[in-house]
């Protein structure tokens, strides 16, 4: 809901159970009013009535206080947007108009020397605000282009507080998404990437709580950035202790994009969230906000899948799938993808990249009868590619050297024997778009892994829209190029993989299915990058792979085929393994895992995350409800002196009513199961379990839980 103050000039936005105001000054100037729990529109209209502070020498009155501070006037902090028309610098803006919706707002200024139009928009989701700006050059053909240096979709304001705590998710490859937490400091910290793509270092997403909020108490201010190319986000605590987050593309100031006459630019979402819940409530409201809003069929279960890189690398051949696939339709797996170097002269990481066409020598009839016997034995097919990259030994890059991104007169780098195709040219989208259109018509593909194994390194030559930031171009492309695809191809399901997690935002969840967490699939690894990922984004697009014991990708680490299942089946089951080595023991016990996930999966997958235990308290444990059903995993990494670990408290239960687990039968009283805990039984080392609850309604009671 959206009201408007009794002058036009104060506006509230209310959802559930927080609420957000701002106020437009007689100066024009657009102030932050207020961001919290729910009020009324009285309240801000009081706020708005309040003197401003009392000025002090060397100090702006607006630091602190913007809504979205420009560069230019009386303003000495970060500028949320910064132009040149190759002359004059800054932003001096009049407001021209509102328009108010039911769940939005906009806000409209016009800056009248750069005949620039500047929209701030505001959109309700629940208690999710979703922000962007929209600038538009209104000048004709003779007027100059603008160099928009600096674009960011929103600067967020918090009240004042006496201390603040800054979480974020860092990490690297293999190690991604882990939660870290720390005293926010005077002065600015940047989080980001200027790697071209979001990157594996940090996720586009802080969270900041005052007070020592804890994971279900206190208050915790939160916001996420929908771009998937380079970013940042600054955190900075003003010399007065007033805190702004302020977040965007591109991560250095050198420029963005040109704004020519005529033109418009528009912001990705940054989104903001209040929650009086601490991190766990947090973590639930973004996670329904992404099933509700974001993530395509976000309310619909994703299938097991069988992934057959870990069995074989790059030595493929169609028997040799059609024998996998044979063993993971006999587990239960549901979606069989077949990985890299199915295509071209692909026999090795320098070989065949950009080569969208099925090796004749593994595929002498291409792809469609291993499909048609994947889709026989009840199992949809998919396909690895990764169209943005090519190798240099390839007969794309043999046609086409000029496609890819490099600085004439420059020495060419490559990672992992890689370049990178220049996707702002209008050739490479288009050839781009019709290989894998008839790629995807050429058999009977149901799924796509889209995976990116390169930062951007070469920017390319300058010229063109988004010359100076070669990634926003590029993330515009790759976005267009999806959504065609998707459009023409509605049944074909996507996965964004960047070798591992390189790619996770609220961006790229708009149009992929899922995304592939990490490339680690160490089991005990796995529950601190998953503990992290579930900060802001839910269970039903995280991947987890069960493969072999030992791992070889990582630490060389044993662990059982129990501790493997349990740790991959806290988010969309996956598995990768040599099946033609498991023994049939290993494939029976694999068959009742895959059939206990599938029965607890909607709750999983679309229920509400509780996490009890984090990964570094020893046992942890991880608990989701949905309706009636409760389901709880846990693990132990190793069992110190022999002791029984102390029982795992549950939440999100009705004190008054009784719950039963489905395994043993046994009643437990949710007063009980809430104050005193679950007693888990594990011991040892490397041990899980899985509890499945439901609550009891009178004398009924129903013995296993579905899919409804």
């Amino acid at each position: 809901m959206v009201e408007v103050g009794e002058d036009g000039r104060t506006w509230l936005l209310t959802g559930p159970t927080s609420s957000y105001a701002l106020r437009l000054t007689d100066r024009d100037e657009l102030l932050h009013l207020y961001w919290g729990p729910r009020i009324a529109l009285p309240d801000a209209e009081a706020l708005a009535a309040e003197p401003p502070p009392p000025e002090r020498g060397f100090e702006s009155p607006l630091d602190g206080r913007e809504e979205y501070p420009v560069e230019g006037g009386p303003r000495f902090v970060r500028p949320a947007l910064s132009v040149r028309d190759g002359t004059v610098r800054g932003t001096e803006w009049r407001y021209t108009s509102a328009a108010v919706g039911e769940d939005e707002l906009q806000v409209h200024f016009r800056d009248p020397l750069h005949q620039l139009a500047v929209t701030l928009g505001y959109r309700l989701r629940g208690d999710v605000v979703e922000r962007h700006t929209v600038l538009v050059h209104e000048g004709d053909h003779h007027a100059p282009p603008l160099d928009i240096l600096r674009m960011d979709s929103a600067t967020w304001t918090l009240p004042a507080r006496d201390d603040w705590r800054l979480t974020q998710l860092h990490g690297r490859w293999g190690a991604e998404s882990r939660s870290a937490r720390s005293s926010l400091a005077y002065g600015e910290q940047v989080i980001g990437s200027r790697r071209g793509h979001t990157g594996h270092q940090h996720l586009p997403w802080v969270a900041l709580d005052a007070e020592g909020a804890g994971e279900e108490h206190g208050e915790v201010y939160s916001c996420a950035l929908a771009w998937s190319g380079s970013w940042r986000i600054a955190v900075h605590r003003l010399p007065d202790g007033a805190v702004q987050i302020t977040g965007g593309v591109g991560h250095d100031d050198g420029g963005v994009t040109v704004l020519e006459p005529g033109s418009a630019v528009v912001t990705p979402v940054c989104a903001g969230l209040w929650s009086g819940g601490g991190f766990g409530g947090a973590g639930r409201a973004w996670h329904a906000y992404q099933r509700e809003h974001v993530i395509p069929d976000g309310g619909t279960v994703r299938p097991v899948l069988y992934n057959s890189w870990e069995a074989t690398g790059f030595d493929i051949s169609e028997e040799q799938q059609r024998a996998l696939a044979r063993r993971a339709a006999g587990l239960g797996v549901e979606l069989f993808v077949v990985d890299d170097a199915w295509f071209g002269g692909r026999v090795d990481d320098r070989t065949g990249l950009g080569d969208w066409t099925p090796n004749p020598d593994r595929f002498p009839e291409g792809l469609e009868p291993l499909a048609d016997e994947v889709h026989g034995l009840g199992m949809r097919f998919g396909i690895w590619v990764e169209p943005e990259m090519v190798n240099p030994d390839s007969d794309l890059y043999r046609a086409h050297p000029d496609w890819v991104r490099r600085q004439p007169g420059r020495r060419r780098t490559e990672f992992r024997n890689q370049l990178v195709l220049d996707l702002s040219r209008d050739d490479v989208r288009a050839h781009l778009y019709r290989r894998l259109d008839h790629l995807l018509d050429s058999a009977p593909i149901d799924y796509v892994k889209w995976d990116f194994n390169r930062s951007f390194t070469d920017a390319g030559p300058p010229g063109g829209p988004g010359r100076t930031d070669p990634s926003w171009a590029h993330t515009h492309a790759l976005y267009d190029l999806i959504d065609r695809l998707r459009a023409a191809h509605p049944a074909v399901a996507f996965e964004s993989c960047s070798g591992g997690g390189g790619r996770v935002d609220l961006g790229i969840l708009s149009r992929t299915d899922q995304v592939w967490t990490s490339d680690n699939t160490d089991p005990l690894d796995r529950l601190a990058i998953q503990h992290g990922f579930s900060q802001v984004h839910p269970a039903r697009v995280m991947a987890a792979w069960v493969t072999d014991s030992p791992n070889t990708q990582m630490n060389g680490r044993v662990s059982s085929q129990r501790f493997r299942f349990v740790s991959a089946m806290a988010g969309v089951l996956g598995i990768s393994g040599d099946l033609t080595r498991w023994s049939e023991d290993e494939l029976a016990e694999a068959r009742d895992w895959v059939g206990l996930y599938k029965e607890i999966r909607p709750v999983v997958q679309l229920g509400d995350l509780y996490r009890l235990r984090p990964p570094e308290a020893g046992l942890s444990a991880v608990q989701y409800v949905r309706g009636d059903d409760t389901v709880v995993l846990a693990w132990l990494p190793a069992q110190a002196y022999g002791e029984e670990p102390a029982p795992v408290r549950l939440r999100g239960l009705d004190p008054r009513a009784s719950y039963v687990c489905l395994d043993t039968g046994e009643t437990h009283r949710g007063a009980v199961l809430l104050h005193r805990g679950l007693r888990t039984g594990l011991k040892g080392d490397l041990d899980a379990a899985v509890f499945r609850l439901r609550r009891r309604h009178g004398t009924a009671f129903i013995p296993s839980l579905d899919e409804s």
